[in-house]
């Protein structure tokens, strides 16, 4: 009977472990050590009326708060109360994080107020997770 208990005890303390490893992890926010090759377009020179039309506030797919503003050749991201992301421009449109570990493609949708952010959220793992977004507020 004791080895009963033990087990159920056992496999309890699994599942809770395994449910804590399940909550969604934040987009890693500058360089982060992993052994890879990646071939990365450069920089694309963009204006600031390009920039005006992604920045403002985004409503993410999972909850959470995503908001957008002007930075230097790209865009600097702030999900929720998270550390900044920047991000570089490939396009108008597309923009990267330098160590490739996030993307963001804006003005999709049909009225072009729709955004999907792609990122890794363990360099460990082979992991992309995508979430999609709608414009809440410029």
């Amino acid at each position: 009977m004791r080895s009963l208990s033990l087990a159920a005890c056992a496999s309890v303390l699994v599942l809770a472990v395994d449910a804590s490893a399940q909550a969604p992890k934040y987009p890693i926010a500058g360089d982060s050590a992993m052994s890879s090759v990646q071939v990365i377009a450069p920089a694309r020179r963009v204006f600031q009326e390009d920039l005006d039309t992604v920045r403002g506030q985004y409503a993410l797919s999972n909850g959470w708060r995503l908001k957008v503003d002007s930075a230097a050749n790209g865009i600097r991201a702030t999900i929720d109360n998270q550390r900044p992301i920047y991000l570089v421009a490939l396009s108008k449109d597309k923009f990267v994080s330098p160590d490739g570990n996030v993307d963001m493609v804006f003005n999709r949708g049909d009225y072009g107020e729709d955004m999907v952010m792609s990122y890794v959220p363990d360099p460990r793992l082979a992991q992309v997770i995508v979430v999609r977004a709608t414009l809440a507020q410029r």
